[in-house]
């Protein structure tokens, strides 16, 4: 059976738009025999039961994340496509931790670049996007993508790179202090901002954060690969040269118009960069985004085109967005979510922290249940109070009270119907 391996579609001249799936590509292409997988441009997590790219899919089973597809393949092939079988137990060791690093670390930075750098993510990432979603995937998943990135590295402290929150914060000053009458409306114009000239403007503890965090990466990778030939030896790539081409490409290969990344990691790992160079060049050659949609061969990947979005798929996805949209659906939704996450074999995570994640995600649904209860409860209380006071009761008797109120004044109420021949007999009496 042929394996399915589902991901991000490409970009940047790259496979893929992100470095998980950029990984798994790479540790494909380095053991499993071509005509043994698939590599398919689904662009859509939905697919997968995880709700994550990569996926893998192996008839009826999906396996989700590089480190989970990384075991099954091992697993499936009773050891034989295992990139790191022939590792010392040290170089285990060196493994497990600096993929550990390069998975935070690189992650991070990637995040900065492509999306957090407003010029970078409305310029190039956006529309990179645009390219390989279909609708109406392509206006609702960059927006999401984009506020998970900015929320990962709010805790950096890099909000420079962010032009829109920076303009907005400039916006909330400056109505502030027209506010408080310290300078006209509109006295001064302000000039269009770049990233270029907020980085300049920024605290300079701003731009030595942003060295520091490159510097803690790209430093002990490049002496780490120092002159080998490999990240761990010499002899043969392992899973941490894969993880390391998917996250670094994605620093130094994208044509950005704020570049700072890539021009950081040149400066500060320049033997990291070339590996990544050459190696990516090697296992992924030259990608077009066309390769990955129409089967044309001329790749070196084994590319299949997605299916079309079936009417029903697209029904699904915007009744989910509209869920995620609504405040209580949306808290229970993501209660669920972490429920299955927890429980998910595939989640990658121990007895003790699946049991920690089961508590907290059944925590989280008591407490909106409660949420919902007092809300309901509140409504039915003051509807009670309202027909208890007569707002809903409608006035009974309005035309008895009427005609007696006219009588009160003086003035006899009309018959509703009066026969001619009485009205004339009663003026001859009255005659």
């Amino acid at each position: 059976m042929v394996l399915e391996l589902h991901v991000w579609g490409p970009g940047f001249s790259l496979p893929s738009i992100d470095p998980q799936c950029l990984a798994t590509i790479a540790y494909f292409s380095l053991l499993v025999p071509k005509d043994s997988w698939t590599l398919v441009a689904s662009s859509d997590p939905t697919i997968s039961p995880t709700q994550e790219l990569p996926a893998l899919k192996n008839g009826s089973t999906w396996v989700s994340r590089f480190r989970n597809i990384v075991d099954y393949l091992r697993q499936y092939s009773n050891g034989e496509w295992d990139l790191d079988r022939d590792l010392s137990a040290l170089e285990k060791a060196d493994n497990v931790a600096f993929s550990s690093f390069v998975e935070a670390r690189a992650q991070a930075l990637v995040d900065l670049s492509l999306y957090v750098t407003s010029q970078n993510y409305y310029n190039t990432t956006s529309p990179a996007y645009g390219a390989i979603l279909q609708w109406p995937n392509q206006w609702i998943l960059p927006p999401q993508l984009h506020a998970a990135a900015k929320a990962r590295t709010e805790s950096l402290g890099l909000s420079s790179l962010d032009l829109e929150a920076v303009q907005e914060q400039q916006k909330r000053d400056h109505s502030a202090d027209v506010a408080a009458g310290r300078i006209p409306q509109n006295f001064i114009r302000r000039p269009r901002e770049t990233v270029s000239s907020m980085l300049g403007k920024a605290p300079q503890q701003h731009q030595f954060r942003l060295e520091a965090l490159t510097r803690e990466l790209f430093e002990p990778l490049e002496d780490f690969l120092g002159d080998k030939t490999h990240m761990l030896s010499a002899k043969a790539p392992s899973s941490l040269d894969c993880l390391a081409i998917g996250y670094l490409s994605l620093a130094l290969i994208p044509e950005l118009p704020h570049t700072w990344l890539r021009d950081l990691m040149l400066r500060k790992a320049p033997r990291l960069s070339k590996y990544i160079e050459r190696r990516r060049r090697e296992l992924y050659g030259v990608v077009n985004v066309s390769d990955a949609f129409t089967n044309n061969g001329r790749s070196s990947l084994p590319w299949r085109a997605p299916e079309r979005a079936r009417l029903a798929t697209i029904g699904s996805t915007l009744l989910n967005t509209l869920a995620d949209s609504t405040p209580i659906l949306k808290d229970i939704r993501m209660n669920n979510r972490l429920r299955e996450a927890a429980k998910s074999s595939d989640s990658g995570l121990s007895e003790v922290e699946s049991r920690t994640l089961s508590a907290y995600a059944g925590a989280q649904g008591r407490d909106t249940l409660i949420s919902i209860a007092t809300v309901v409860g509140g409504f039915a209380a003051l509807v009670g109070y309202m027909v208890h006071v007569g707002v809903f009761s409608a006035p009974e008797g309005d035309g008895e009270e009427e005609q007696q109120g006219e009588e009160e004044e003086g003035v006899t109420a009309l018959p509703e119907s009066v026969d001619v021949s009485d009205f004339l007999g009663n003026v001859r009496v009255q005659s």
